[in-house]
This record gives C-alpha cells, sequence and structure tokens, in this order.
C-alpha cells in the first residue's frame, strides 16, 4: 500500500466531500498496519440499462480505492430499485418491476468491469439481506427515523410545503441505504452531492448498531457537454459509454477546453501531477489545447473499447474533419419501399436517430444532409431509387442502397 498522505491525495481528487476525514486517516492507518483492506462500497439503482460518462465519476473513485487496494463492493440496489429512490423528484417515482430490475442490473455489470477489475469487485445485491427482514424488523429499523428529520430533506420539504403527495415507501429508501451499510460494515461510502442525506444516514444507523461509522465521500454531478447542465441522457449533452469508439472520440474533442479539465480531474486515470503539468504547458503556450483534448478522448475511448479503436477513431475523425473525407466504417443497408420514403423515418431504419421525433429535430438543426446536401424541411421525402449517403450529425453515416 502507498503512504496514508499518498492515499488521501488520490482519494480526495475532485471529491466535494469527505466527511470524517480523521476517521479515514485512522481507517487507512490501521489498514496499513494490519494489511486488512478497508471495506469500500457504492450503491447503483439500476434504474436504466446504459450508463454514461457522469455515471462513471464515482467508478472511477472507486478504481482508486482498488488501485490502492482497498476492497470495492460495488452494491446495486434490487431491492431499493424497487422503491424508487426518491432524492430530487418533485414527485413519486414509478417503481421498477423485478423484471426491470434484473434485466438492468445484468446490463450494469457488463459495463462497470469496463473501469473495474471484475477480479478485485465484489458484486452485491441488497436483496440478500433487506428480502430477509422481517416485518418486526422494519418496523425497528423505521423507528430510528422521525418525521421531522426527513422533512430536513430538500426535496420532501418542497413536496411537503406545495402539498405534492410523499408515500410513506418514500422515507423508508433512507433508511434501507443506511442499512445496507450496516449489512456490510462499509468503511467508506461514495455517493453523488444530491446523495448526502442517504450516505450520513448509514453513519447515524451504524453508530446506533455499535459499528464504527463509515467516512462519507461525495463527488461532484458531471457537468454535460454544454458545460452548464447536469450529464443527462434527456437533455442530449451526455457521453454513453456504450457508443461508438467514433461517437465517444468525436464528442470528447466537442467539449470546451475549461470542462476538458474537469473530465480529466474526474474521469482520467493520469495522476494529480500529470494533469496539473498538461494544464501549466497549456498556459504556458507550449502545447495546444487540442493536442490535450486528443489525449483524454484517446483514453477515454480505449477504456471502453480498447486501444486499437481510439487509435482507428482517431484516424476517422482526422480523415472526417481534417481531410474532409468520409469515414472507413461507413455501414452500408440495402432497403426497399413501395413508394418515396419520409426522411426522418429512413433516419429511424438506418439505425441514425432512436424516433422520427428526433429525426425531425436534427433536420431543423440543420445536421441532416442527404449526398452532402443540407436538408431543412422535415417533411422531406426520399425518392427510394439508387444509392445515397446520409448523414446525420457530424459523425453518423449510412451508405443506403434501394431495391
Amino acid at each position: 500500500m502507498k503512504s496514508v498522505e499518498e492515499q488521501i491525495a488520490l482519494i480526495e481528487r475532485g471529491c466535494v466531500d469527505c466527511i470524517g476525514k480523521e476517521e479515514l486517516v485512522k481507517k487507512l492507518e490501521r489498514a496499513k498496519e494490519t494489511g486488512v483492506p478497508l471495506k469500500i462500497k457504492a450503491g447503483f439503482d439500476p434504474t436504466a440499462p446504459d450508463l454514461h460518462l457522469g455515471h462513471t465519476v464515482l467508478l472511477q473513485k472507486l478504481k482508486h480505492f482498488q488501485d490502492l487496494g482497498h476492497d470495492i463492493y460495488f452494491l446495486i440496489g434490487d431491492f431499493t430499485g424497487m422503491i424508487g429512490d426518491p432524492t430530487g423528484k418533485s414527485e413519486t417515482r414509478k417503481a421498477l418491476s423485478p423484471e426491470d430490475v434484473a434485466r438492468n442490473a445484468e446490463t450494469y455489470k457488463e459495463q462497470v468491469f469496463k473501469i473495474l477489475d471484475p477480479e478485485k469487485t465484489k458484486v452485491v445485491f441488497n436483496s440478500e439481506w433487506c428480502g430477509k427482514l422481517s416485518s418486526y424488523d422494519m418496523i425497528h429499523l423505521a423507528s430510528q427515523l422521525t418525521v421531522a428529520r426527513m422533512l430536513e430533506r430538500e426535496d420532501f420539504k418542497n413536496r411537503f410545503e406545495e402539498q405534492r403527495p410523499i408515500s410513506i415507501h418514500e422515507f423508508m429508501y433512507p433508511l434501507i441505504q443506511g442499512y445496507d451499510s450496516v449489512a456490510l460494515e462499509a468503511d467508506v461510502e461514495l455517493g453523488g452531492t444530491d446523495q448526502l442525506f442517504n450516505l450520513l444516514m448509514g453513519r447515524d444507523l451504524q453508530r446506533s448498531r455499535g459499528q464504527e461509522p463509515q467516512v462519507v465521500i461525495t463527488m461532484p454531478l458531471l457537468e454535460g457537454l454544454d458545460g452548464v447542465n447536469k450529464m443527462s441522457k434527456s437533455l442530449g449533452n451526455y457521453i454513453g459509454i456504450t457508443e461508438s469508439a467514433n461517437d465517444i472520440y468525436g464528442k470528447v474533442l466537442s467539449a470546451s477546453d475549461e470542462l476538458m479539465f474537469r473530465y480529466f480531474d474526474l474521469l482520467s486515470d493520469l495522476s494529480s501531477e500529470e494533469i496539473a503539468d498538461l494544464k501549466k504547458q497549456m498556459e504556458a503556450g507550449t502545447l495546444h489545447p487540442k493536442k490535450i483534448k486528443q489525449q483524454l478522448a484517446r483514453e477515454l475511448t480505449a477504456r471502453f473499447h480498447g486501444q486499437d479503436a481510439a487509435v482507428k477513431a482517431e484516424e476517422n475523425f482526422d480523415q472526417v474533419f481534417k481531410a474532409g473525407g468520409l469515414p472507413d466504417d461507413i455501414t452500408e443497408l440495402e432497403l426497399s419501399y413501395d413508394e418515396p420514403v419520409w426522411l426522418p423515418k429512413l433516419m429511424v431504419d438506418c439505425d441514425l436517430v432512436k424516433s422520427t421525433s428526433d429525426g425531425r429535430r436534427m433536420i431543423k438543426q440543420h445536421a441532416v444532409s442527404v449526398d452532402g446536401e443540407k436538408i431543412s424541411d422535415d417533411k422531406a421525402n426520399i425518392d427510394p431509387s439508387g444509392t445515397i449517403l446520409l448523414k446525420v450529425g457530424k459523425r453518423r453515416f449510412c451508405k443506403v442502397s434501394f431495391s
């Protein structure tokens, strides 16, 4: 293990809160002396099948702990997922079905191991212990928290004052998240800044059970490519970790210079010293910002697709944007229609957009071209004959042959 000072420096990098830092120092010293690693916990409710870079901020911090030799508990909230996390919500969330939870949990496991070492990661499901709680246990757990304390939460307070419904089962969510820490005897729990109330609940419950309270570390909510709003699929400012290598590489390059270093701090495997040196070189004018951004784009693309794919994505980007050419891996399809096809439908059929409404939006943004000609009419139809080159945005191409 590294020295405690070196460990603290890496652990604190990019974090917002470290509640119980003195306790953390003692825990790290004990781990170093005894050789017994700390138990590091982070929970993820499987509410959606795909993760984006915003989700990986916590995963990257888990990797830091893993690299320092500590035990990682990647907790999948299959039990809490059926309650629905009320954090930041203005109304009761729709609970997931057991089938949804199971399906999404499987895809989570596949995706997180692009960052974490599967051989050194313990994947646990909180239904393992929560499913065994009796009615008595649940009532006893509920007795640990007052309504007044729960209404200290900003989201619950606002809903109460605005007379929006708050379901009783929503009060159970932070209690069960806290109970997870008791069940695992966690030394440290990580979460986003919006999870602070729930994370502190774990400390309270551990104390009440005679356990050493966990240290709470919060990580910032990653800004999306617009540099303003939280990264979100609904806002379209995200970089999905299951996206193609070309898309990940190109999207990272579209980030601003300021946002680039934010991403370096929260997502890169480079040391703080190496990142500071890159920033120093950029400010001194000895290294162009684009070169630094390319380094970040290669690193993140390689993380999810491998080094060879990252190199190929960079070559494709240079070919398309520098030389004005076309990428080598354009999808080619043969399609058949009995009559002129509505362009947004054709875009969906070519898997260039998710829906016709998405296609119409791209056309209105002047982001669609057919054979190099920009299309501005979202009612446009395409004659289904011959071959056309369809382009959506800067990186999505499809060569369509009509039969």
